[in-house]
């Protein structure tokens, strides 16, 4: 899309049937102040994140841009048409355009499935239902189809839709032989009345080929892909573009997933389509007598044939080597897309003698070759006087050792050690192992966040580490013991050396000598306010922290790993329920939402009376018509200055004593958790002085 006032009518989806609502950020709020101004501002407190540097909203209007809402699903009636702000929320928070069906009405389609093969036949069912305090008179829905497509009622709406009361109107719809297949076509209703309005809705099917072949899901895209289809968002597939890593210079198996749509079985081929630099054992490959309705798979051996492409997120086009999947069968072919994603690789080497973890990469320590830990992956560009690093990796029989030297022209603010993690605010590494090389996720995965200084002068400012996000979270000392880390910090201040003892044992399974995972990440802070500018790396691209499958691979040449079982994921439950975040229960107050992942409870389930300021705090009387707990705070607005939480029994009144320590605060809240876990409430009321 195009920025400035007509943004949300130029864009165009990359898949034309996907719904897509634009609202233009240089729309004033109520303040005065643009959207895009305050999305900055609310940025900007994302400290955590090195976003407090954000760059200011565009002031122009033609520089600023739309934000864009792509439909799941609707319930209600909708115009695709409507390009207004308000175009999302016309026929459910507000009423529909003029002419259009009363709020209230629902009107939605859904069909026996999503994929369909040319030549076959879907049901499809139109779903009415009247507001609570009208009848739709002489209802009639029609279905429109794509062009030589053929529609047949199988059953009408009826006479009326009583108040309150839903309806349904059946369809058959048959594809025609030959029509082109790998699309997404819409389906559209269009409900009329007697005089009481008209509305439209739409549905999205695939058109499929008898055969389709798609690139193997990575395990969270499976998860995903398995969630949209079972909820019957089939749509929502091509949201994500299937991708596999390969090792520069390596090969790896590629596997692409059949399924047959179709009546009959069916035998075909499989051809990969590659980009330049990669081969495959044969690019052709044949399969037989798939089931009607069954699955099964082709798989590949594909080898990034010429290693000199670039590696990482500089390689194709953010990191993606595109690839196709053409998949024949008797009824016709159909293509796929998908990409190839290159990290770097590297052999580390045996130390060859005693290893000492000093801060200094001494003679024969690390044999092995130079690794560049300076490609950026997020955050603003650097030159390498600015942020840069390089390092070294080695083995001994019991612990990987790791040198990291960085260059860096400014000491971002120092930490103080009780403050040692998220260590992507400040100037920090990070080094990451993935002993087998396999991990769908980090809980299998060894990360450690590193600090070359610590705001700790009674004791050296020394550095501190911690594991982040991981198999084991939490402070270095307690989840890694045996892990030693030295580090130098140059004066005057051009940059810092650290290096790593990292024992084998502490890592979440023994390591595979042929393929593990790793990485070096490195963050750069100029800033005394706690937020990195830049993220640099070895394998970098957008999210890597948290995908182990695009982490860089190193082979161990003559280590061989003891025997012994995986570590079991550690995930601390120290984290803040809602009922503990006064922000969440003023926020609940306001909007109404329960304020945790429960049923919300009915208005009445938590009386708070007589709330007034007494010495000492402030004094409130509670009752709950069940068993639960209440915990109430004092709110100045910005800050809880006191809070209480107390056990209530049913229809018992219970007097609180609510301490406050300094502020005037003029509110309390009140959240109510039931005993049985079955819901929750929050409420705010007014001090009386």
């Amino acid at each position: 899309s195009s920025t400035g006032p007509g943004c949300a009518t130029s864009f165009r989806p990359t898949v034309p049937t996907d719904q897509v609502f634009g609202i233009w950020e240089g729309t004033p709020s109520a303040s005065g102040r643009t959207w895009a101004e305050i999305e900055v501002d609310a940025r900007r407190d994302y400290v955590t994140q090195g976003w407090a540097s954000s760059a200011a909203a565009p002031t122009d209007p033609a520089n600023i841009r739309c934000d864009f809402y792509t439909l799941v699903d609707s319930r209600v009636p909708y115009d695709p048409t409507d390009t207004s702000p308000e175009a999302i929320l016309r026929g459910s928070v507000l009423p529909s355009v003029k002419g259009g069906l009363r709020r209230g009405t629902e009107l939605y389609l859904t069909t026996d499935r999503f994929d369909v093969a040319p030549g076959q036949t879907i049901e499809v069912t139109a779903h009415v239902r009247s507001a609570a305090d009208q009848t739709i008179e002489v209802p009639r829905v029609a279905l429109r189809a794509p062009d030589g497509w053929t529609v047949r009622t199988v059953k009408g709406v009826g006479a009326s839709v009583p108040a309150g009361k839903a309806r349904k109107a059946v369809f058959s719809v048959t594809v025609p032989e030959g029509a082109d297949t790998g699309v997404q076509k819409l389906l559209t209703a269009t409900l009329t009345t007697k005089g009481q309005g008209t509305g439209t809705t739409d549905e999205a099917v695939r058109v499929v080929a008898d055969v389709r072949g798609t690139l193997e899901a990575l395990p969270e895209v499976g998860l995903f892909r398995t969630w949209a289809a079972e909820g019957g968002y089939g749509q929502l597939d091509t949201l994500i573009k299937p991708v596999l890593t390969v090792g520069s210079g390596g090969s790896r198996e590629v596997t692409v997933d059949l399924r047959n749509h179709g009546t009959t079985p069916q035998s075909g081929t499989v051809t990969l389509g590659l980009p330049e630099g990669f081969t495959a054992d044969a690019v052709t490959k044949s399969y037989s007598d798939l089931a009607a309705g069954a699955t099964g798979a082709v798989t590949f051996t594909v080898t990034n044939s010429d290693d000199t492409l670039p590696t990482a997120n500089e390689g194709g086009v953010n990191g993606d080597y595109d690839l196709t999947i053409t998949t024949t069968s008797s009824t016709g072919s159909t293509v796929e897309t998908g990409a190839l994603e290159i990290v770097p690789t590297t052999e580390i080497p045996h130390a060859g003698h005693d290893h000492a973890t000093d801060g200094v990469a001494s003679e024969g320590e690390y044999p092995g070759e130079e690794l560049d830990f300076s490609r950026i992956w997020e955050g603003q560009a650097v030159t390498p006087a600015d942020a840069s690093a390089k390092g070294r990796v080695a083995w001994t029989p019991d612990a990987l050792k790791v040198f990291v030297e960085v260059t860096d022209d400014v000491l971002g603010r120092k930490v103080v050690p009780q403050d040692c993690k998220r260590q992507r605010r400040t100037d920090s590494i990070e080094i990451i192992v993935d002993p087998k090389g396999n991990s769908s996720d980090t809980s299998t995965v060894f990360k450690a966040g590193i600090f070359p200084i610590t705001d700790d002068p009674a004791n050296g400012n020394p550095p501190c580490w911690q594991r982040d996000a991981d198999n084991r979270q939490g402070p270095g000392e307690q989840t890694a013991p045996g892990m030693r880390v030295v580090s130098k910090v140059s004066e005057p201040y051009t940059g810092y050396t650290i290096e790593a003892s990292i024992p084998f044992d502490v890592l979440p399974d023994a390591v595979d000598p042929q393929r593990m995972g790793f990485n070096v990440l490195v963050y750069d802070s100029d800033t005394q306010d706690l937020s990195s500018q830049s993220r640099l790396g070895w394998s970098t691209f957008t999210g890597v922290r948290a995908d182990p499958y695009r982490y860089g691979l190193a082979t161990l040449p003559g280590y061989t790993p003891p025997q012994r079982e995986p570590s079991a994921p550690v995930f601390p439950d120290t984290a803040a329920r809602s009922v503990h975040s006064p922000q969440t229960l003023a926020q609940s107050a306001l909007d109404g939402v329960a304020p945790a992942a429960v049923r919300k409870l009915p208005a009445g389930a938590l009386t708070v009376t007589g709330v007034r300021t007494v010495s000492g705090g402030i004094e409130v009387t509670v009752r709950a018509d069940r068993r639960g707990t209440a915990y109430l705070y004092a709110w100045d607005g910005d800050t809880s200055r006191g809070s209480r939480s107390v056990d209530l029994r049913t229809d018992r009144p219970v007097n609180v004593l609510i301490p406050v320590d300094g502020g005037d605060p003029a509110r309390v809240l009140a959240a109510f958790e039931a005993a049985n876990g079955s819901g929750a409430l929050a409420q705010q009321v007014i001090v009386r002085r």
